[in-house]
């Protein structure tokens, strides 16, 4: 049985071993010239501003999460599978931001929160694998509030061809579904949604927001 020093020093291994891991992706996106935490911090510079209760969903291995705790947020961060969510949680460790997220597996077809629970959702390079990704939009679109917006963010066609070759380097195939954030934009606007639109080089951005009469 360890001692309690011996847990904290196996927990801080733990974390260090994976951030080793999690850079070392990180660098092989730069190999393809996609930097993870440049597009992350234009993600967050063109929701601004952020306010009340935050959710990301579909945190996997905490790109977005480390950089929103980066800036200082608060937040809940979710995800359908435990084990990729742990990734994330050991990379918020690995910094200190632990207290500030608060992490929840959840179905994104079948959230748990109340209607109207979170100001602002955060979505990044999810969508492109959803099977039902409008089932999806659909809970986004009852659990914000009717002062909040959503974020979503997806490949650009150039950066799609960076994580197609990442994941083929790393002996995988990047499955990807047939509906485009364009796509769900116009869906969005069908709902009565406004959208601004902020697209970089490997990057795009939409963001919804209710329309006030």
């Amino acid at each position: 049985m360890w001692n309690t020093d011996g847990q904290v020093v196996n927990l801080e291994r733990e974390a260090a071993e994976n951030y080793k891991r999690y850079s070392g992706r990180i660098n092989l996106f730069k190999k393809f010239s996609y930097d993870v935490e440049k597009e992350r911090n234009f993600i967050i510079e063109e929701a601004q501003p952020l306010y009340g209760d935050i959710l990301e969903v579909g945190t996997g291995k905490g790109y977005l999460t480390v950089a929103l705790a980066k800036e200082g947020y608060t937040f809940t961060g979710i995800d359908i599978l435990e084990e990729e969510q742990n990734l994330a949680r050991q990379n918020v460790k690995y910094f200190g931001f632990e207290k500030q997220v608060d992490f929840k597996i959840e179905n994104a077809e079948h959230l748990s929160f109340e209607n109207e629970s979170f100001d602002i959702i955060f979505s990044v390079n999810m969508m492109h694998h959803l099977m039902n990704p409008l089932k999806v939009i659909d809970e986004l679109i009852r659990i914000v509030s009717f002062e909040g917006k959503i974020i979503l963010s997806d490949f650009s066609k150039e950066g799609l061809e960076v994580a197609n070759k990442v994941h083929q380097h790393e002996g995988r195939v990047h499955q990807c579904g047939d509906v485009d954030l364009d796509n769900i934009m116009r869906y969005l606007q069908g709902k009565g949604f406004n959208i601004d639109r902020h697209n970089g080089r490997y990057q795009e951005i939409g963001i919804a927001y209710h329309r006030l009469i």
